[in-house]
Order: structure tokens, then sequence, then C-alpha cells
């Protein structure tokens, strides 16, 4: 019509914008809506998880890496913050299905450590205490370690070390002592064994281990001990 003036721009005759051309206004997004009606959970939300879940996914990481006692995957889940009930609960279950086994554990565990480190009976108890094993069934277990069997593994580990040792024989009988006591050999068993391996070495350390007196020896390193 004649008289009206045609509106440029965003006026009556301008062609509305194009969605997402040049309209810049930020529009809130929803979750999508389910069958329901109600708004489903997007890409970046979680729904909460089940204590009792998030305990057994711990217990099996852990299970994972290595067999554990019932008190080190006690610990774990305290950690974590998996609360004593919950966590009792889990545990007492994997107990009924055999997935825990202090016992099987501490059989285990005392068998790979003197064999593969050459630890003796005291070492490797301190070992199960530390890792929470009940001290009836550690004891159950160190039963296994005879002390012929003991006596044998430290002259073993006497033979090797000899083989490269230096130095006089009374400076050589005294790191291998202490290295048999690191170990937790009892002094009357450590100072035998070097005694006994260095009387078949040399003619001047058969002649230093002739003059020791293990007994003796044995009785003064255990009234310091």
């Amino acid at each position: 019509m004649a008289g009206r003036r045609a509106r440029t721009g965003r006026g009556w005759d301008a062609a509305p914008p194009r969605a997402g051309a040049d309209d810049t206004t930020p529009r809130p997004r929803h979750g999508r809506r389910g069958r329901s009606g109600e708004a489903e959970p997007t890409s970046g939300e979680s729904t909460p998880r089940d204590e009792s879940e998030v305990a057994r996914e711990i217990c099996l990481r852990q299970l994972a890496v290595r067999p554990r006692t019932r008190a080190e995957l006690a610990g774990a889940l305290a950690k974590k913050g998996i609360s004593a009930e919950v966590s009792a609960e889990v545990l007492d279950r994997y107990d009924e299905v055999g997935i825990i086994d202090d016992a099987a554990f501490a059989r285990a565990w005392v068998s790979s450590r003197h064999n593969g480190r050459g630890l003796a009976r005291r070492a490797l108890a301190n070992e199960l205490r530390q890792r929470g094993v009940d001290g009836e069934v550690a004891s159950e277990a160190l039963d296994e370690l005879d002390e012929e069997t003991e006596a044998q593994t430290a002259r073993a580990l006497v033979d090797r070390k000899l083989r490269t040792a230096r130095g006089e024989p009374d400076a050589v009988f005294r790191r291998l002592v202490g290295m048999l006591a690191r170990k937790g050999y009892p002094p009357g068993v450590a100072i035998r064994a070097v005694k006994d391996a260095l009387a078949t070495q040399s003619a001047e350390a058969a002649e230093f281990a002739d003059q020791l007196d293990a007994d003796a020896l044995a009785d003064a390193e255990g009234e310091r001990g």
C-alpha cells in the first residue's frame, strides 16, 4: 500500500530469522523425556550407586593384584569411605563363597616367602601379623615349616653368599650371621649355618670356624636380643 513504509531489519516485512543463524541467545538444555514423560539423565549425569556394589568393586580390584586377607580388604574399604556395616556384609559373603580365605592365604604366603626370599618363621610371623592374619591361623601355617627345613634353607643362603664374599673370615662371619638374622633366623641356627659353611671354604676359614663355640655365641646373642 501507498503511504505505508516497508520496514527493514526485523520489521513487519523482514523474514523471520532462521533457527541458529543469527540468534545466539542461549537456550536451556533439558534431558530427553522417556515414554513416561519423565526427564532422562543426560550423558553427563549419573545415578547414585549402591554402596554394596561399590564395596564389591573395590574388593575385586584389590584381589586382582594379589590375594588379600580379610583385614587388608576391610582397610581398603574403610579408606574409600565404605561403612563398617556394608563392609562386614560384603566380606562375610566373600568368606562364605571362599573368595577370602585367611588360612589358605597364610599357607601360600609362608611357602612363597620362604622358598623365594629364604625368610624364616619369625620374619614370616611378623609379615602375617602385619596383614591382619589371626595368630592361631598364622601358627598353623608356620607349623608346616619345620626346623630341619629352616636350617637347610639357612645353609643354602650362606653357601650362595660365600661364593662372592670377600674379607677376613671373622668379618665374613659377622656379615653372614647378620644377613640371616634380618631374615628372621634364630641366633643358634644362623651361627651354626655360617660356621659349618666356613669350615668347608678354605683352610683359613676352617681354622677360624673351628675356634667358634656356636652354642656360647648363640646364648650370648639370645641374651642381647
